[in-house]
């Protein structure tokens, strides 16, 4: 069970610190929306558009980085520096009246959290070092996200019937102070250089796990699912709510919401469908699930004018919530199947960069051609994107994949010792079975035909 993580008291607070920034996160996710608008307004879209592609620059560029030094850093130091950066960053929000303020401020606020993931990610394994309980943490994370989705965008709701939509980048703030404070509390030891090799190797072995394993490049075709989808909703929602269905701020904190139920909901189904029928099948219907949710907004988006057009709007966003999860859910069990522990931080390290490469198209296409041609032809673009994903995903995620794999091993180019239970066929060949990644000694994935070829 996940609740048996908790026992760790290092684990529960270092939890809880991430728990906290992602709240804060989400605060300043609706807060940002509305202060685009207060500056910018028909353009927010625009605005938000340019800030989320700075965002994407940033982590697609520092993560990859920061992950090839993240075992250089007192790691401590290092995370609650970080928070404190982007609690100074976010108070300095409220008080910003020109829009480029806002682009130079988000580049540093994301700078701090593109640094700060990989880091949390590269600490956990050495928090819980038990195989079991560092899968269920990671399904505790994509957890913790969810709720986050869920309930940010109520808790905001509910705060914007009292208060100015300024006083929530105080409490982004306060949530990031308090989780530098919790993990000063929590005991995270500093991890010597393990990754060998030059700055290129160390930067390149999660992308080279990705470029070399089906499933993971059927992953990449996921991301831009994700991103089309979920780019309506971080960037197209406040000018929708506020243009288009006349809402209020409040409004758009509901809608936000409707879409964060869509992916509790379904997160919290998962994992026993996952036990049954693997995360193949679950993410597929997750990218079909998203195309329907695109072609619902884009009718939505040619309807006259109607109150049946919220109720029809919150069950989209719910729908696109629900396929976002979908997909999102089983990725963390994707990757550690696919890499041995040492490169685990590595391959979270570009599965976090290569995913948001995939926001970076797609943030600019929601927020910069909603402006010049309107919803209609931005949601078809981005239907069409995602169509291309799932095809992608259908095409190089092979539908019989299985974790136990028998390769060929020629003599002479691995350590015997790793060959204990190898089976010698022929002089120049071993017979090898075991769950198959990529790593130092398996370069490239095995192919039926290209082994028996070999030995023929």
């Amino acid at each position: 069970m996940i609740t048996s993580l908790f026992a760790n008291r290092d684990y529960l607070r270092l939890f809880t610190a991430q728990m906290t920034a992602l709240f804060g996160t989400g605060l300043t996710t609706v807060a940002l929306g509305l202060l685009a608008y207060e500056l910018a307004g028909a353009e927010a879209g625009a605005v938000l558009g340019t800030a989320l592609t700075i965002k994407m620059l940033v982590y697609v560029t520092v993560a990859p980085v920061v992950a090839a030094y993240a075992d250089r850093f007192p790691r401590r130091l290092f995370l609650v520096s970080l928070n404190a950066i982007r609690a100074g960053v976010v108070l300095a929000l409220p008080f910003i009246d020109q829009i480029w303020h806002i682009y130079v401020l988000i580049a540093v606020l994301q700078t701090a959290s593109a640094a700060f993931t990989p880091t949390y990610q590269a600490v956990i394994p050495d928090i819980l070092p038990d195989e079991r309980d560092y899968t269920r943490a990671l399904s505790a994370a994509q957890l913790a996200a969810t709720m986050e989705t869920l309930l940010s965008p109520m808790l905001a709701a509910a705060a914007l019937t009292l208060i100015s939509f300024h006083w929530l980048f105080v409490g982004t703030a306060i949530g990031f102070a308090v989780s530098a404070v919790l993990v000063i509390s929590t005991r995270i030891p500093n991890a010597g250089a393990t990754t060998p090799g030059s700055f290129r190797e160390r930067i390149t072995v999660g992308m080279r796990i990705f470029a070399a394993t089906p499933r993971l490049r059927g992953l990449l075709g996921l991301n831009l699912v994700v991103a089309a989808a979920g780019s309506v909703i971080m960037v197209n929602t406040v000018n929708y709510v506020r243009d288009t269905l006349g809402g209020t701020q409040t409004g758009v904190a509901i809608l936000l919401a409707a879409n964060g139920f869509g992916t509790m909901i379904v997160a919290l189904a998962l994992p026993r469908v996952l036990d049954r029928i693997g995360a193949r099948p679950v993410m597929l219907v997750g990218a079909t699930t998203l195309i329907f949710g695109l072609g619902s907004a884009i009718t939505l988006s040619t309807a006259d004018a109607g109150q049946w057009r919220w109720s029809a709007a919150m069950a989209t966003w719910a729908v696109i919530g629900a396929g976002t999860a979908a997909i999102l859910t089983p990725t963390g069990q994707i990757l550690r199947k696919s890499s041995q522990p040492a490169d685990r931080a590595a391959l979270f390290a570009a599965q976090f960069s290569l995913s948001h490469l995939a926001w970076l198209l797609t943030y600019p296409i929601a927020g910069w051609l909603t402006s010049a041609a309107g919803f209609t032809t931005t949601w078809v673009v981005l239907a069409v994107l995602a169509a291309i994903g799932t095809t992608v995903a259908l095409r190089t995620w092979p539908r019989h994949d299985p974790e136990q794999i028998t390769h060929l091993h020629e003599v002479g180019t691995i350590d015997p010792a790793r060959l204990a239970d190898a089976i010698r066929i022929t002089d120049r060949f071993y017979q090898h079975t075991h769950p198959y990644v990529i790593d130092a000694d398996h370069r490239q994935w095995p192919r039926a035909t290209r082994q028996l070829a070999l030995v023929a």
